[in-house]
């Protein structure tokens, strides 16, 4: 009988423990709002508000409102193919205009593809992080290395941007942080800290390795040589463990996110996006003009300065938190 209670308090203080891992991960419904209410204000709010109260739809008022949408960086493309939309139909009238954008934005990122992060459960799990200098690529490793560990995996990190001044430094910094590993090597080729880093994680049994890349892009093809030389090191070594190839934007950026998700997508087989500094930022539209673009879906979304700081992205959450939906 008492071993009957003790079984059941020891399940109890387990389910606690998962819960706190997860909720290193999660973010609540109003502080993703608070995060994103400078979007909202941008990308639904002044579109809304400038066309709601008409009475139809004409040439005018589509002009109007794909000139707010593309200001609200949601890109030429796209907001040309919804104002289209709005052309060749009768039904929707502008006080349905803030339902219509929700269905159309949630049928653009669903299509995108799942948001959930792809890991090997039963084995090495490589994530190899791109993304042009500046645009907080280091630091998002440093976060997800901190998110993983605080999850019980055993993390790795590869310092591989052996040409930014003081990359491999930094990363050694955030890995002290975040209470992980690092391989480093300084001023060697990028695909042998690699190679190094890989070989370790098998032969020690991480379940996590987080690869840090150059982000140059002064010169096209130096950066896509770069790339493609680490991962043919990785598919030569470890073919079956590359479950996540990110790039990593800076929300600021807005529509230039664009022009770099082209660039890293001819450089990389990418699977998805991860948006730093959306706290605060009023282009968070970008994360809907990249699914559109490119079909790749945001998994990861940094919303502060603190190494905990990094959460996963749930698309309707962030539609639900956009459009003042509990």
């Amino acid at each position: 009988m008492f071993d009957f209670f003790k079984k059941k308090d020891e399940n109890n203080e387990a389910s606690k423990q998962n819960e706190e891992k997860k909720s290193f991960w999660h973010f609540s419904f109003d502080s993703l709002k608070k995060t994103i209410s400078n979007t909202t204000q941008n990308l639904v709010e002044n579109v809304v508000s400038n066309i709601e109260e008409e009475e139809e739809f004409d040439d005018f008022i589509l002009d109007d409102m794909e000139e707010l949408l593309i200001k609200a960086d949601l890109g030429v493309n796209l907001a040309s193919s919804i104002t289209d939309k709005l052309r060749k139909q009768t039904k929707v009238k502008p006080s349905a205009i803030k339902q219509f954008l929700k269905e159309e934005f949630t049928q653009i990122l669903n299509g995108a593809g799942s948001s959930n992060l792809n890991i090997n459960e039963n084995g090495l799990s490589i994530f190899f992080i791109t993304g042009v200098n500046g645009a907080g690529k280091t630091t998002l490793i440093a976060k997800l290395a901190n998110n993983f560990r605080l999850s019980g995996k055993k993390v790795l990190l590869a310092a591989g941007d052996t040409f930014r001044a003081a990359a491999e430094e930094q990363l050694d910094i955030w890995a002290q942080r975040a209470q992980v590993d690092i391989v480093r090597k300084d001023g060697i080729d990028s695909a042998a800290v690699v190679f190094d880093a890989i070989k370790k994680a098998q032969n020690e049994n991480y379940d996590i390795l987080l690869i840090d890349t150059a982000g140059r892009l002064h010169n096209k093809k130096n950066l896509m040589e770069e790339l493609n030389k680490v991962k043919s090191v990785i598919d030569k070594l470890a073919p079956d463990c590359l479950t996540e190839s990110i790039l990593v934007l800076d929300a600021n950026t807005g529509q230039n996110g664009l022009s770099q998700a082209k660039l890293f997508s001819e450089c990389v087989n990418l699977t998805s996006v991860a948006l730093t500094k959306l706290d605060g930022s009023a282009k968070g539209g970008i994360i809907i003009a990249i699914a559109k673009e490119f079909n790749l879906p945001v998994k990861l979304i940094g919303v502060g300065e603190k190494i905990d700081d990094l959460k996963l992205f749930n698309p309707q959450d962030f539609l639900n938190a956009l459009f003042d939906n509990k």
